[in-house]
């Protein structure tokens, strides 16, 4: 009969127990654990010289090689994997169906303060009660919850790559590992037939303690445990696809080191004449991935940027681009149709009232927050997306070094040009804006609400607080609300 796995992996972390788990398939005919064979420092211990015929050297110029030879020894040869193992090797070990997947999880809790007192005692394996020593570590919340998103991050990396590979896992808990149906039940999934009557003598466990007697400020413990996030209820959901990085977009000016990254919906023509004045003047442009490469490895010393603008504002700037631009009359009229969006009939627009303006515009935003949701049958386009999203986008291939603010323009401009050795001169006014009603003219509150409520993740991300309306003299017969 075919054996259903080649080899295994233990995806652990220090102090969930994988020494014994380790040690209990061990005791198994057929199963040889080599342990942390891929840990930076070592070959499964500090005096292993070689495993399998490969050495410490070995591993590091070829891991894969290391991997071969535990796939093809014979019996069944696993290891112990950690989040902080060798990286060359694990996407070849978690796309490998042959390769079974054992991951062995503890409370984090538990695990933080058997490694703190592991670290302070040098007592990482207990064979004999004799020989433990009892010291009590502090609890301190930040190293904690870095601790905890280090392995939280590694865990969901896990997860994901079996679902991706359509992969299942045999998960047990610490408190699983002490019981022998439990892994026995592993060695099933294993598709061995052999079982165990007794989990390893081997070892002891070292910290049988109560937690509130095993850490100095237990009071404090509890405290900053009840204001972790266990759930992740703060994260802001994202629904929103992955955004290219819109290379053919960039702008580079042609007698400075300065590459401009836009973001839609492009109503930056005072920062592209900016950047042409700059040096001996004019814009490159066109680039794909290879030619911009090729600029900057040239351009020594370079810069780029991107401009933030308020999400309200660029909210109102996206909906002018949909109400004005002949590319988008099909959407106008999906928005007319079937998302209850008050858009005035075709031709209709140039005489519109501050008031239906503001209607209008309030149900694009309502369009604009279901749609981004993913609860929409139409397309989530860039020119509305969060620019949070856009600037990550940027990121997978050229993130810009700076993000420069609409409403400081000026001095983040300038500042760009200084870093570059090149003299700074004051942007262009902004451009006529061609919508017949400003968002001056209709900004209150509750469009604020709703633009927070739609680009969360960009007033966190980005710092932005309330639009200010600059002052202006109101336009005659206006009747916009306040």
């Amino acid at each position: 009969m075919e054996r259903r796995f080649d080899s295994f992996v233990i995806f652990a972390e220090m102090r969930t127990g994988s020494n014994l788990l380790e040690a209990t398939l061990a005791q198994v005919p057929g199963i040889v654990c080599h342990g942390e064979i891929f840990n930076p420092d070592h070959l499964g211990g500090p005096a292993v010289t070689e495993v399998l015929g490969v050495t410490m050297a070995d591993r590091i110029a070829d891991p894969s090689a290391l991997l071969d030879r535990v796939r093809a020894a014979p019996g069944l040869n696993g290891f112990r994997f950690f989040f902080d193992h060798e990286p060359r090797v694990l996407d070849a070990i978690l796309t490998d169906p042959r390769c079974a997947k054992i991951v062995l999880t503890r409370n984090p809790v538990d695990c933080y303060i058997s490694l703190k007192i592991a670290y302070n005692t040098k007592r990482w394996r207990l064979t004999d009660v004799m020989d433990r020593i009892v010291w009590k570590p502090p609890f301190k919340p930040a190293e904690f919850e870095a601790f905890l998103a280090e392995r939280q991050a590694f865990q969901l990396r896990l997860l994901n790559a079996l679902q991706v590979t359509g992969q299942t896992a045999f998960y047990l808990d610490y408190e699983d590992s002490l019981r022998v149906d439990v892994v026995n039940g592993l060695l099933c999934f294993l598709g061995l037939d052999d079982r165990l009557e007794a989990i390893s003598a081997e070892l002891v466990r070292q910290n049988p303690e109560e937690m509130a007697d095993k850490v100095r400020n237990f009071p404090e413990m509890e405290e900053a445990l009840a204001r972790i996030d266990w759930a992740s209820l703060a994260r802001t959901p994202n629904f929103e696809p992955r955004r290219a990085p819109g290379i053919p977009r960039a702008v580079a000016a042609k007698g400075a080191p300065l590459l401009y990254l836009p973001l839609p919906p492009f109503r930056d023509a005072h920062v592209r004449a900016w950047l042409a004045a700059l040096g001996s003047g004019g814009l490159e442009e066109g680039f794909t991935q290879k030619t911009l490469r090729q600029w900057k490895r040239g351009a020594t010393g370079h810069r780029s940027f991107t401009v933030l603008h308020h999400p309200l504002v660029r909210a109102h700037d996206a909906f002018v681009a949909v109400m004005t631009t002949d590319g988008h009359a099909d959407l106008r009229r999906r928005l007319r149709a079937h998302y209850a969006v008050p858009i005035p009939a075709e031709g209709e627009i140039a005489g519109i009232t501050a008031g239906d303006w503001r209607a209008a515009f309030a149900g694009f935003l309502g369009f604009v927050k279901a749609n981004l949701a993913g609860q929409t049958g139409l397309r989530q386009e860039a020119v509305w997306a969060t620019q949070w999203s856009l600037v990550v986008g940027l990121a997978g291939f050229a993130a810009p070094d700076l993000l420069v603010r609409e409403d400081r323009l000026a001095e983040d401009l300038g500042y760009l040009a200084e870093t570059v050795g090149v003299s700074a001169i004051p942007p262009p006014p902004l451009p006529t804006d061609p919508a017949p009603v400003t968002l001056a003219d209709i900004h209150d509150r509750e469009l604020e609400t709703l633009a927070r409520d739609i680009y969360r993740r960009d007033y966190m991300s980005f710092g932005f607080g309330a639009w200010k309306a600059p002052k202006r003299v109101r336009r005659p017969g206006s009747t916009a609300p306040r």
